[in-house]
């Protein structure tokens, strides 16, 4: 599993709204994203596993798994786009609230 830290909503280091995106091979348990994510201590971290037609997109509080997340979503394209499919213009997300 490879973990990148992202400032969303800026352009400028360690401002913005920071999320924790982790690029997976294998589905994980949610006990484990869970803890995760409390040990990562931001409001949100994002789970990446990659699927056919896209990406399977997971968000877990230092608390619970949550339907949706704005700011992980885009800190989760960000990773995409810029670091696993850098030839793409466009990412699709399979995820707990729908396809995005």
């Amino acid at each position: 599993m490879k973990q990148y830290i992202v400032d969303a909503f800026t352009s400028k280091l360690f401002s913005g709204n920071p999320a924790a995106v982790c690029v997976t091979d294998r589905p994980l348990p949610d006990e484990f994203m869970r803890n995760l994510a409390m040990e990562n201590n931001l409001s949100e971290t994002a789970y990446l596993l990659k699927e056919a037609d896209g990406y399977n997109l997971r968000w877990f509080t230092p608390g619970t798994e949550v339907d949706l997340c704005g700011h992980a979503t885009l800190a989760s394209s960000f990773v995409v786009l810029n670091f696993l499919e850098p030839e793409s213009d466009a990412v699709r997300f399979h995820t707990r609230s729908g396809l995005l």
